[in-house]
């Protein structure tokens, strides 16, 4: 009897193993294409926790990556031409200066001088995108090492657009981790943007708009309308011409992805239209905080009562102007609080033996840690994110890309104050710092925004993974694509019906005057017969 029990479970044991492996115990082939800098981040945090679920990961990279390394034990990587090949990191740092400048001018203008840079910039880095694109997909021996493997899934971040042309021309199911992409945010590309109260991306507006503001958001629009068609597109034409069919634009490959993982919450964005295919990740690469290095705890441990002030500015900008510089560390030297300062550069003179300059920071663990009282910030969506989750308020030194916009987000909330780079001064800067620390609001808007964004019945990376691995299992999510995005334009806005609706109008209008005409004659010739 026990043998026979024993076969039994032997046998269920087998058919379980070949029933279940293709979905959950054999690893997919997933081709990662990511974006260097802090969009990195993003995306190694997901390919973490799909190696642990024996995925099979291939990620593209440049020989001269920044961030990215070529040996990990996560994946397997593969050299080919991207931006970085002929991109120089110090360009951020010259166009934060030109940013500075044109934060002088009144709000309507610089803004729209801030978006010139950043479109002679697309014009610039878009170019050099095609021509690294085009030397892979005719590169023969490269593009049959890609194809051999027969790949699951294209994982990539659509902020440049080779893993958005790969996924196209390999017709791989795709999957987004998003949060900009071309002219601006994932949102205005994928779902319904009214512009009456969805700011565009780089107006620095909220969702409550009075007219004028309004003006200036469509204004926006159309900027960013031109920049799509008029600069970006063009860049691609012959690359679509020589690998593409007929009428392919980057657009319509964008348009083909079947989920958008949008590095995105509405604890932070303001509400607006989504779609189907669209799923929030926003704060997916948020976690408890770790134990700090021994140093780095004694250090939080020596500032008694009073706590630490962290700053942090970012991956891409390695300096601020040196005047700017000196008045942060004059206006820290001011505080009661200890301060972390992530800092590069030459030290400066106004440095208090309160500050600890550091090259590198556990930012996650430092913003987690009870001692921390503010967090001293430029902006980043990583950054905003991790501080709602830690629940630390902000003050905010924007200076490039988005960080206006995401630091206008905190501040309508009441979780943030913001200074300019432009106007700083020891003054100003040490008055808001004191007004962040010393003021309950700001703790407890933000800490009031943690609560909203960890009460969730899903964690957002475990949300992430889920559809990933749902594309994987489906080979696509079509059935989540909207129809709308295969229409032409004119019959997206109904243009053609309204036309035809103008015209029956007309033409029953003319009719009907035709016949009161015909009628009026008929009458006024029998009238002038009987007289």
């Amino acid at each position: 009897m026990s043998a026979f029990s024993s076969s039994i479970s032997i046998s269920l044991t087998v058919l379980c193993l070949l029933v279940l492996s293709p979905t959950i115990c054999s690893g997919s082939k997933i081709l990662v294409v990511p974006v260097d800098g802090s969009h990195w981040i993003n995306m190694e945090v997901i390919l973490q926790e799909l190696h642990s679920r024996g995925h099979d990961i291939t990620v593209l990279r440049s020989a001269k990556s920044w961030y990215i390394p070529s040996n990990s034990s996560i994946y397997t990587s593969i050299d080919v031409r991207m931006l970085e090949d002929e991109a120089d990191m110090t360009y951020y740092n010259r166009m934060l200066l030109d940013v500075i400048e044109c934060r002088k001018y009144p709000t309507f203008i610089r803004t729209f001088c801030q978006q010139h840079l950043i479109t002679s910039m697309l014009a610039k880095g878009h170019d050099i995108l095609a021509r690294a694109a085009a030397s892979t997909l005719d590169d023969q021996v490269l593009m049959k090492k890609l194809q051999d493997p027969k790949f699951d899934l294209m994982l990539t971040d659509p902020g440049l657009p080779i893993g958005v042309l790969l996924g196209g021309y390999l017709k791989l199911p795709m999957v987004f981790n998003v949060r900009w992409i071309n002219t601006g945010e994932g949102h205005l590309t994928i779902a319904p943007s009214p512009v009456s109260y969805v700011p565009v991306s780089g107006s620095e507006l909220t969702d409550q708009m009075d007219f004028k503001e309004r003006v200036m958001n469509m204004l926006h629009f159309l900027r960013s309308v031109v920049e799509q068609y008029f600069i970006i597109n063009p860049a691609y034409s012959d690359l679509f011409q020589r690998h593409f069919p007929p009428g392919t634009d980057l657009v319509s490959l964008q348009y083909a992805a079947d989920i958008w993982l949008l590095r995105a919450d509405f604890v932070f964005e303001f509400p607006r239209p989504t779609m189907p295919n669209v799923v929030y990740i926003g704060g997916f690469q948020c976690k408890e905080a770790k134990p700090l290095p021994a140093d780095l705890e004694a250090f939080m441990q020596s500032s008694g009562e009073h706590g630490v002030v962290v700053m942090s500015v970012g991956t891409l900008v390695s300096a601020l102007p040196w005047e700017v510089t000196e008045a942060i560390a004059a206006a820290f030297a001011q505080l009661p609080q200890k301060v972390i300062w992530r800092f590069v550069g030459e030290k400066p003179s106004s440095l208090g033996n309160n500050t600890l300059l550091v090259k590198w920071l556990p930012q996650k663990d430092l913003l987690g840690h009870p001692k921390t009282r503010a967090f001293v910030a430029h902006g980043g969506t990583n950054g905003m994110y991790e501080a709602i989750y830690h629940g630390v308020p902000v003050v905010g030194l924007p200076l490039l890309f988005d960080q206006f916009d995401n630091l206008l987000r905190l501040k309508v909330r009441g979780a943030a104050r913001v200074v300019e780079a432009r106007s700083l001064t020891k003054e100003n800067f040490l008055e808001a710092l004191t007004d962040i620390i010393e003021t309950p609001c700001y703790r407890e808007n933000i800490q009031r925004l943690s609560k909203l964004h960890r009460d969730k019945p899903m964690s957002p990376m475990d949300t992430a993974i889920f559809w990933i691995e749902y594309v994987i299992r489906n080979k696509g999510a079509a059935h989540l694509k909207s129809a709308g995005f295969s229409l032409p334009w004119y019959s997206y806005f109904c243009l053609d019906v309204a036309a035809f609706i103008v015209a029956m109008t007309g033409t029953f209008i003319w009719a009907l005057f035709f016949m009161c005409r015909i009628l009026c004659c008929r009458r006024s010739r029998r009238k002038t017969k009987a007289e």
